[in-house]
């Protein structure tokens, strides 16, 4: 457990970083919560009995007195397009490992593509999209390849009951909007693809209760950037219920609202892997209440194992490249419910 290590939350008042900072404090780490929003943050830490530290991203000697005698960062700060850089910056400077969540597509892809030489060269741990987009089908994939050292494609399916978008979510949407333009990218043939038309409609065979749903393919979401990274696999696709989908497009859909005592919305999720090579299947499975809430054991699960050295790499990683795959999806009970299955002949 924590042991009363001091951990630095950029972003601890948002609605991820809420649930962050209260799973941290059940681990035994002392959150230290940082922001700019100097009323909203000392609101949280009157609250909470916590220290509060002020900072922004455009001033790097205030993220430098945030992190200041903390073992890690964690940025649950969106827009991460413009909050990753800076904080990862500072993390590098005080020597200590950094962690986001973010989901935003061409953040992550900045964060594999700037950092990854450097955290190398510097012994550093940089852990970019460890939440329910990004860290949990990462996971899931590495699990489900098992012994496989390579495969011809990924597949993810997101079941989601319904996605009440937070004002996080939209924000970090429209900037990646507006970074992509009027494109969507898909990762095909090993490569990046820029593409114009409409994303397809298919229906993916989600295992029982949930059943057959219709599906967005090519809903692009941050495991075709984890993936990638460090599974031998040249074509991952992710798909997204259509009515999830049109949840999280429409602009009067209401933020998550809290059902259970511990501030958990009533969503509940399923996230489907298959992974194939040649006429072979292997399947993972999760399921779970609130993707919000959940990644906050997801990231503070990921920040104990680098604390205590459970590691398998170092540089800007992935989830499934610094984690023991399996063992790690285990840890999450109660969080989540986990089905591995064997792998089976296609038809």
């Amino acid at each position: 457990m924590g042991s009363g290590q001091l951990v630095a939350v950029f972003g601890a008042y948002g609605h991820t970083g809420r649930f962050v900072v209260a799973e941290l404090a059940a681990r035994g780490f002392v959150p230290v919560l940082s922001g700019r929003n100097v009323r909203t943050l000392e609101e949280l830490a009157h609250e909470h009995g916590l220290e509060a530290r002020v900072a922004s991203v455009d001033d790097p000697a205030s993220l430098d007195r945030a992190l200041a005698g903390t073992a890690a960062v964690i940025n649950c700060a969106g827009p991460f397009a413009s909050t990753a850089g800076p904080v990862i910056e500072a993390a590098l400077r005080a020597k200590i490992p950094y962690l986001d969540v973010a989901a935003e597509l061409e953040a992550n892809l900045d964060t594999f593509a700037h950092y990854r030489e450097r955290a190398r060269d510097e012994a550093a741990v940089i852990v970019p999209a460890m939440a329910f987009f990004g860290g949990l089908g990462d996971l899931l994939a590495t699990a489900a390849m098992g012994d496989w050292t390579e495969a011809d494609e990924a597949h993810i399916a997101y079941g989601l009951s319904n996605w009440h978008p937070t004002a996080g979510t939209r924000l970090s949407g429209a900037v990646s909007r507006e970074r992509r333009g009027d494109h969507r990218l898909r990762y095909s043939g090993g490569q990046w693809e820029h593409r114009t038309d409409a994303a397809p409609i298919r229906e993916w065979a989600f295992p029982e209760p949930m059943g057959p749903r219709p599906v967005i393919g090519e809903f692009t979401m941050a495991d075709v950037v984890t993936v990638p990274q460090h599974l031998s696999i040249p074509d991952v696709t992710t798909y997204m219920t259509t009515e999830a989908a049109r949840d999280v497009a429409a602009p009067h859909t209401p933020a998550p609202t809290p059902a259970d005592g511990s501030g958990r919305s009533d969503q509940t999720f399923l996230v489907d892997v298959v992974v194939r090579s040649g006429g072979v299947e292997r399947r993972a499975t999760a399921a779970g209440q609130d993707i919000y809430a959940v990644t906050a054991p997801l990231v503070t699960e990921a920040l104990e194992r680098v604390l205590t050295g459970r590691t398998r790499a170092i540089g800007v990683v992935s989830a499934g490249e610094i984690f023991d795959a399996p063992d790690f999806l285990h840890a999450l009970d109660p969080h989540i419910t986990l089905d591995l299955h064997p792998q089976k002949q296609n038809a």
